[in-house]
């Protein structure tokens, strides 16, 4: 079978075996799998990753010990816990110590025609949801977490710095649940989707506005935004850090402290919150998709992806 592998910043093809299935897994096979910003900061050395990647996918179940799970089509849970250990009990799976990541940390990711993932970390997509959209679902799951983790005032200003695949996700979900939503970016075009969904966008000059919200979302994927979020957050505002970045961030932490902010930190989240809002339309996910290719056309893929610009890529078999 075909896969995608990453090592020393080149994207290959490889031909490999279809894998075991061990018991209490489940043998899918992918049939839509989306790039994200992870991924390319694999590419560019994250963890030292050597590998296959990809988390965000839709697959059908082919063998599972479970019999109703075979021949439906699901998402996954992307973290491999233990199930044993203390932050395990503590139903904190996500942050076990001995976890392994689909497509990140010890465990082959979705760019394949075939992959496993326990059983447990399945979730059967509806009837109504296309897989173009389904394969959406990780990341607005990660959106989805800003919610679990902090409790927002009703109809409270937030603003939501970055108009890339993150964000625009973001800044639709939060004005979904009735948040004043500014969103922030350097693209028109992008910060469009957000407008068509009832977000007021702006397009992010030189300055941005100065402790002006008690509630900001960084989603730009780069080490400046984080320096930008800082300057945009009110005294004891709450910070949201979604950016995964490769290497050191440098930041001046006086204005934190002086200003006594709070930060969070906040990535995967849950499916059962996600699932419903692309079933019932919700959330535009149509307009983010910039471009689709084959497994065998992985190279071409990514390279699109990376482009200044683009959006979600996604992977077909």
């Amino acid at each position: 079978m075909l896969a995608v592998r990453l090592e020393n910043g080149c994207v290959e093809t490889v031909a490999i075996g279809r894998p075991q299935r061990p018991e209490g897994f489940a043998l899918l096979r992918l049939l839509c799998a989306g790039i994200c910003n992870t991924d390319l900061e694999l590419q560019r050395g994250y963890y030292g990753f050597a590998g296959i990647p990809g988390h965000e996918f839709v697959a059908e179940v082919v063998e599972a010990d479970d019999p109703f799970l075979r021949g439906k089509r699901v998402v996954g849970e992307i973290n491999l816990a233990c199930a044993n250990c203390d932050w395990c009990r503590r139903d904190l799976g996500r942050h076990c110590p001995h976890r392994t990541v689909l497509g990140i940390v010890n465990q082959p990711g979705a760019f394949e025609e075939f992959f496993v993932l326990p059983e447990r970390n399945l979730h059967i997509v509806p009837e109504g949801i296309a897989a173009e959209r389904a394969v959406f679902a990780e990341p607005l799951a990660a959106a989805c977490e800003i919610l679990d983790q902090v409790a927002i005032p009703p109809c409270s200003p937030v603003a939501v710095i970055g108009d890339g695949k993150l964000g625009l996700l973001i800044a639709q979900l939060l004005q979904a649940h009735g948040y004043a939503v500014l969103q922030f970016g350097h693209h028109a075009d992008k910060l469009r989707i957000a407008d068509a969904a009832g977000v007021t966008t702006e397009l992010a000059g030189e300055s941005l506005p100065v402790a002006a919200y008690d509630w900001v979302v960084e989603a730009t994927g780069s080490s400046e935004g984080l320096r930008q979020a800082v300057t945009m957050t009110r005294p004891r505002g709450t910070l949201i850090l979604k950016s995964t970045v490769h290497g050191l961030v440098g930041i001046d932490t006086a204005p934190i402290i002086v200003n006594e902010l709070m930060l969070v930190g906040s990535r995967c989240g849950r499916m059962e919150a996600a699932l419903p809002l692309l079933e019932h339309g919700l959330i535009r996910v149509d307009e983010i998709v910039s471009g689709r290719y084959r497994l065998a056309d992985a190279p071409q893929a990514f390279a699109h992806a990376a482009t200044r610009g683009a959006l979600k890529v996604l992977l077909y078999p």
